[in-house]
């Protein structure tokens, strides 16, 4: 890891079987930085956190499976983490411990390019059946386009089961729980997302994804396809010559394309049209821009 990058540590990694099909990998973080525990949610068991997979003195080979730090299935009776003989895969190491890079056991993130997302917790969004943002929807659809070829809707080309989902527990743009829903009663009595955020006297974004780039750099992945409608998102990510955006996916919302899909309601148009006014976001409809003018602010 880079000095001016916060340093993180995989701690654990487990395989989740998930009700939408493919399974996924998730991998929990430490940094050096905060308290919180900030998720990767990996698809493709080849993705591997550099951190975890490292060997360390004196561990056992079961100390290694029960982290998380093994090579294709476990299964019961299984004695090593670095050779599964059921499906002939063997980690090589390096004489310092760190893990060799080779094609049929790691997915190489300079040769591949990798579909990433990277995702701010919305509990309201997530959890609440929030129609005030689209960030559930987000986090679905990304989870969605990572594991599929293409999306038929759109003819985005997915992640054919590769890439990563960085979830960063920084809620409210960064401002808190607590502070995101006195900024949603502000925004009942006529304030948008942007004004609401700087009359509590938070910025109008308070995110920072320096421990989402470190979290890239572990899992080995240079060249990243964005799912993002953020520029300031593609700026922030990108860290040459270890993190290059070749390309930024779009993520319109369902609703905009299928009437009959995705989130309806008044305050999501609200927030949307925001985001394209005050945040420069690099969405287009024909929504009504600048509805709000001559709201009366509080």
């Amino acid at each position: 890891m880079t000095a001016d990058l916060p340093i993180v540590k995989c701690v654990a990694r487990a395989r989740i079987p998930t009700t939408q099909g493919p399974e996924i990998f998730l991998h929990l973080y430490s940094n050096n930085v905060d308290n919180k525990e900030h998720l990767a949610i990996v698809f493709g068991e080849d993705i591997r956190s550099r951190s975890l997979f490292a060997r360390r003195p004196n561990e056992s080979q079961t100390d290694r499976m029960i982290r998380g730090a093994y090579v294709g299935k476990l299964y019961p009776g299984r004695t090593e983490a670095d050779f599964d003989d059921r499906l002939g895969l063997q980690l090589k190491f390096a004489s310092d411990g760190t893990l060799i890079v080779e094609d049929k056991t790691t997915w190489n993130g300079v040769t591949n390019d990798t579909l990433v997302r990277i995702h701010s917790e919305c509990y309201t969004g997530e959890n609440a059946w929030s129609a005030r943002c689209d960030c559930g929807e987000q986090f679905d659809r990304a989870g969605k386009l990572i594991a599929s070829d293409e999306e038929i809707e759109t003819g985005i080309k997915g992640g054919s089961g590769h890439g990563v989902i960085v979830y960063l527990r920084q809620e409210g743009r960064g401002i808190g729980l607590g502070e995101k829903l006195k900024a949603y009663n502000l925004q009942d009595l006529g304030a948008d997302t942007v004004q609401a955020n700087l009359m509590l006297k938070h910025p109008a974004d308070a995110r920072d994804f320096s421990i989402g780039k470190s979290i890239l750099m572990d899992l080995g992945i240079n060249n990243v396809r964005l799912l993002t409608n953020n520029p300031d998102k593609i700026e922030q990510v990108e860290y040459t010559p270890y993190i290059k955006c070749v390309e930024r996916v779009p993520m319109v919302p369902i609703h905009w394309t299928n009437e009959n899909k995705g989130i309806d309601s008044v305050e999501i148009e609200g927030y949307l049209r925001t985001k394209i006014e005050r945040m420069g976001h690099l969405l287009q409809k024909p929504i009504k821009l600048h509805a709000n003018e001559n709201v009366t602010t509080i």
